[in-house]
């Protein structure tokens, strides 16, 4: 960005006009990133049986604020999505700058499931506000999803029925600074999830137990568009309440509960 906007006022001394013309960034902008996880950990439970998994998303902007995007990643161990055993995620939203590097971004994600059990697809509306402080930079984010059979309390509770229909709220808060003098950021996230205490149609829950939290904590090193990232996730599942979602909520490969502490390594490029 600095050799930029020095480029566009040495051009201003002498050629205004095409300064102008050629410094306007376009109406529309495409962006993307592509990831390579040691586990893909949604709100704090693994989706992956504590495997690795390959990601990728693509975002098209427009200069008024509105956007549309579509991420996805590869999935396996508890529940039953079936199909590709992938989750696509197409997104769009409108994020309008509200002073002094702040903004306001409203939008829905519509988790899909392509090829997979049916009823396992979910609309979650979203609100985040973002800013910064010193070196510091913070977002706060509420997500509700309506109530919806993707949602539903089907198994392993008492008041189980089948086409019940359930409402799912998080909340979750980030932050991150940079290291001075190095490529080094530090980050940290919390999350709170309330929703469904029992299991979905096809054995899945946005919130396993009820309700409960998740953090993680990390740092990225920055090698010029490839960064390099590690993080601790964890949640505040116990085993007990995690036994009650057997044998959906485990590894298939030892037993071992999917939403308990991990070390996740990432490498990922933005472009």
């Amino acid at each position: 960005m600095k050799i930029r906007l020095a480029a566009a006022a040495l051009l201003g001394l002498s050629s205004p006009a095409f300064a102008q013309e050629s410094d306007a960034p376009p109406p529309i902008t495409v962006s993307g990133s592509v990831a390579l996880v040691s586990d893909y950990r949604f709100r704090g439970v693994s989706q992956t049986d504590k495997q690795m998994a390959v990601q990728g998303g693509l975002t098209v902007s427009h200069e008024s604020g509105l956007y549309g995007a579509l991420w996805g990643s590869n999935l396996s161990g508890w529940g039953t999505f079936g199909g590709a055993n992938m989750e696509l995620d197409v997104v769009g939203g409108y994020k309008l700058p509200i002073g002094k590097g702040a903004a306001l971004d409203v939008g829905v994600t519509w988790y899909m499931y392509p090829g997979g059990a049916s009823k396992t697809d979910f609309a979650e509306p979203y609100v985040k506000l973002s800013g910064t402080l010193g070196p510091v930079s913070a977002l706060a984010g509420v997500a509700y999803a309506p109530a919806q059979e993707a949602l539903g309390n089907w198994s392993n509770t008492p008041q189980s029925r089948a086409g019940d229909k359930e409402d799912n709220l998080y909340l979750w808060g980030d932050i991150s600074t940079a290291v001075p003098k190095t490529p080094i950021t530090l980050k940290a996230h919390l999350g709170y999830s309330d929703g469904n205490p029992g299991l979905g149609p096809n054995g899945t829950s946005v919130a396993p137990t009820g309700s409960y939290a998740d953090w993680l904590v990390g740092a990225d090193l920055a090698l010029g568009k490839v960064v390099l990232g590690v993080a601790y996730v964890d949640t505040s599942i116990s085993k007990r309440d995690g036994a009650y979602l057997e044998p959906n909520f485990s590894s298939t490969k030892d037993g071992s509960t999917i939403a308990g502490s991990r070390v996740v390594f990432s490498v990922s490029a933005a472009f």
